[in-house]
């Protein structure tokens, strides 16, 4: 099992791109993540990927998550806007040979932390597919909440899914 002091969420940095590129290039990780995230997962990806970070403003919004010395994943936030302007959306993925070792539940742990003080949101929530219940259950462990089943809202290798909303507040 994870130690919490092991887990350390930072800015993605150009050195990233090797361990980056081995760890996103998975179609077990491409399969619980949004299409934007590419499969196969090439070193131009990642190169894209890194600049894109590079080039953004603060607050940081992208973090590598890095244990053991390497970047093994990443977490970062979505903004909304509009009448949404105090919601984020996090969103994480994590090398699959990391999985099952309490990594994820201490990166969104403290990834919503940083949210809510660096953010100033009132929400943050996030989007599971439904063939993914263990990214549930890291959530619940960080207190969301699940609010309800958007039921077969989501296309994803050949199949349609639900997906799970869940969220945490600020207050209340």
């Amino acid at each position: 099992m994870a130690v919490a002091g092991d887990v350390i969420l930072r800015p993605w940095r150009e050195a990233d791109l090797d361990s980056l590129v081995r760890y996103a290039d998975n179609r077990n990780v491409w399969r619980t993540l949004r299409d934007i995230f590419p499969h196969p997962y090439t070193r131009a990806d990642g190169e894209g990927w890194l600049a894109h970070c590079a080039a953004q403003p603060d607050p940081q919004l992208q973090f590598a998550i890095e244990f053991e010395g390497a970047a093994v994943g990443g977490i970062g936030f979505e903004r909304r806007n509009e009448v949404y302007r105090f919601t984020a959306e996090i969103g994480y993925w994590l090398g699959e040979p990391f999985w099952g070792r309490g990594i994820m539940t201490e990166a969104v742990r403290r990834a919503t932390a940083y949210g809510f003080q660096a953010l100033g949101v009132e929400r943050i929530e996030a989007h599971v597919f439904s063939s993914n219940p263990r990214s549930g259950r890291v959530l619940e462990k960080n207190g969301y909440t699940l609010e309800g089943r958007l039921r077969r809202s989501v296309f994803k290798d050949r199949q349609f899914l639900d997906a799970l909303l869940y969220s945490r507040l600020q207050t209340g």
